[in-house]
């Protein structure tokens, strides 16, 4: 008779909803990667990145510093506003980022979550997430305009021309939308959010002890399986 052995080796898949103008997203996943390698488990896990608008009314071109945003779209006192994102900044340095709001160009993210579905469907997500962000936050590159977009996607080595024919088609516009739709089933309100293994969810830039707990918990109920 044959043995049947329990599935120590099965794949944990970890769904992340976040957005490119978050900046708890960039921080929450360098912090995920940390509790990642801390679990001893990246050899089993699949990341999957999804689309989440912290702001979709924002315009393509944004007339303003984020700092103008944040006190007109949220209605927080300009001195406040310069202190949390002070805050923030210390917080993404801590992690290894650096983070230069003065340099930073507001824009509606729709595109490039559009640009993140492209790179998915050639293999390139995670190398795309990581471009989007550091151009975002660190660079003060534009994140919101097709063209722009495709040139970030031409630096990680995609096709630059299929990129923006897919951005102005519109290729991957139901693929977001979709995505949206998914967190509100979750009830998603705020981002990062992970979902791992469709079962337990995290939100917020946990600590990375906390992601490596969750992943090691998930993988002894698939040995147990």
């Amino acid at each position: 008779m044959m043995t049947v052995e329990p599935l120590v080796s099965s794949t944990i898949p970890v769904d992340v909803w976040s957005d490119i103008a978050c900046p708890w997203c960039y921080i929450g996943k360098r912090k995920f990667e940390a509790g990642l390698s801390e679990s001893g488990l990246a050899d089993r896990v699949t990341v999957t990145y999804h689309s989440f608008e912290l702001a979709p009314d924002t315009p393509v071109d944004f007339d303003g510093t984020e700092v103008d945003f944040l006190v007109g779209h949220k209605g927080i006192a300009r001195d406040h506003v310069a202190q949390m994102l002070a805050h923030v900044t210390a917080i993404a340095a801590d992690e290894g980022l650096t983070y230069d709001f003065d340099a930073l160009q507001h824009t509606n993210t729709v595109k490039a979550h559009e640009l993140l579905h492209f790179a998915k469907a050639h293999g390139r997500q995670l190398d795309m997430v990581e471009r989007l962000f550091r151009a975002y936050f660190t660079e003060g590159r534009h994140v919101g305009r097709a063209t722009d977009l495709a040139d970030l996607a031409g630096e990680i080595g995609l096709a630059r021309d299929d990129a923006l024919q897919a951005l102005t088609d519109g290729t991957f516009a139901g693929s977001v939308a979709a995505d949206i739709a998914q967190a509100r089933a979750y009830g998603i309100s705020g981002v990062p959010f992970f979902v791992i293994d469709g079962r337990y969810g995290l939100s917020g830039a946990q600590a990375p002890e906390t992601f490596a707990d969750a992943l090691r918990t998930v993988a002894r109920e698939h040995a147990d399986a």
